[in-house]
């Protein structure tokens, strides 16, 4: 049962509302039992003192009461002599008095020139009430804990089918999903949220199918036609009198296509469910970093650019070949296409891949944004989302990606395979 758990706020809200309500009868019943008390010991003082005055109107010599708890004084018109100093200053009235260890509640008096002092030892009443007040934060913190219980046992029942719905959406495979979630549950709220369920389950099954089906249409006529360029592109390459101007048309269109269809391959494969390609089997870094810098190196024309690359070939990653290659190539274009001279750097070591360039560099207001789909600054030629592929492939793995750059001086872009 953790913090935010349903069942913990039931619980303490239950016992919260235990505790305020029984520190509230325990507050009443307190004042209400010492408002008593002091009620019925202020009467017997009245009584007393009223039974003292008239004997002594009566017997002028009768002696003021002298017993365990009540102690009488009498001061004679303004003779205060054999009168304690504690009851001197005291008007009329009823007063608490505190005389060393022993608390007192003393009823003053006027009767004509005399003045008459009756004190109660109410010590034993003190200890009385706060027996009653220990025993009462003995009965809130008993509440208190019995009502967390109660809440715990009624939080769980309450519960129940929240829980077991959730415990049903959790195990749900992609192809539980046709048997109805709100098939076992009442009427109720709970039954209703399933129901609820079932309806944008039903409408997102319809999405994903239509989207799938859209997929696999775009993908298959998209692959066709690549397929009729490309063979056309081959041919047209082979064709011997075909000259070398237009050979270099033919080969950049069957570069464009190869492009698209790597791209076409990558997005499909980006567009699965993580599970389904985690694996993806081995795949040696070293060999997909080489093929990519010979692949991309007519994008460097006659540019005084120097390439300088350093692979470990014993480096084996988890993961799909093709995502890698559109990884690494899109990398390498990039250096490449930015580089207008100096040199490019391919270093893949361990389990880092690193390219540096000292090309144009990326400006500063921008570099928080390179990763962002379809963003590109005034200098970029493409569409915008290589590097966010880049980026999204680099999460699906789990991999770390970081890019430094300095405008008209370079990039450099290291990933780390975890």
């Amino acid at each position: 049962m953790t913090p935010r758990s349903l069942r913990y706020r039931v619980a303490v809200f239950s016992a919260s509302v235990g505790a305020i309500i029984s520190l509230l009868l325990s507050f009443s019943l307190y004042f209400a039992a010492k408002d008593l008390g002091q009620r019925l010991v202020d009467e017997m003082l009245t009584a007393e003192l009223d039974d003292y005055i008239a004997r002594r109107e009566r017997n002028p010599n009768s002696l003021p009461p002298s017993t365990v708890t009540l102690h009488g004084y009498v001061q004679a018109g303004s003779n205060q002599e054999g009168l304690p100093s504690y009851l001197r200053s005291l008007l009329p009235g009823r007063h608490d008095l505190q005389v060393g260890d022993s608390s007192y509640r003393v009823a003053v008096v006027d009767v004509r020139a005399d003045r008459y002092f009756l004190l109660f030892d109410a010590s034993a009443q003190r200890k009385r009430e706060w027996q009653l007040a220990m025993l009462l934060g003995v009965l809130v913190v008993a509440v208190t804990m019995l009502s967390g219980l109660g809440g715990i046992g009624l939080a769980g029942s309450v519960t129940a089918p929240v829980a077991e719905l959730a415990g049903k959406v959790r195990t749900c495979g992609p192809d539980d999903w046709a048997h109805p979630l709100a098939d076992g549950f009442a009427h109720d709220e709970v039954g209703e949220l399933a129901r609820v369920f079932d309806r944008h389950t039903a409408r997102m099954r319809a999405f994903i199918e239509r989207e799938r089906a859209l997929t696999g249409d775009m993908s298959h006529e998209l692959r066709t036609s690549l397929a009729v360029i490309l063979s056309a592109s081959e041919m047209l390459l082979s064709d011997d009198s075909l000259g070398q101007r237009p050979k270099n048309r033919v080969a950049r269109i069957d570069r464009a296509a190869r492009d698209m269809a790597e791209l076409g391959t990558a997005l499909l494969l980006m567009a699965r469910e993580e599970s389904s390609f985690a694996g993806g089997g081995g795949c040696v870094v070293a060999s997909v970093v080489e093929e990519a810098v010979e692949k991309h190196r007519h994008l460097l024309r006659k540019k005084p650019v120097r390439v300088e690359v350093s692979t470990d070939p014993t480096l084996e990653v988890q993961a799909d070949r093709a995502l890698i290659d559109i990884l690494v190539s899109n990398l390498i274009r990039n250096a490449y296409s930015y580089t207008d001279s100096g040199t490019i750097t391919v270093r893949q070591q361990e389990r880092e891949l690193t390219i540096s360039d000292t090309g144009r560099g990326i400006p500063g207001d921008a570099l928080d944004r390179v990763f962002l789909r379809h963003f590109k600054d005034a200098a970029s030629e493409g569409a915008g989302i290589g590097l966010s592929l880049v980026k999204r492939i680099c999460d699906r793995y789990g991999w770390h990606i970081h890019l430094e750059s300095q405008e008209n001086e370079g990039t450099t872009v290291t990933i780390r395979f975890q």
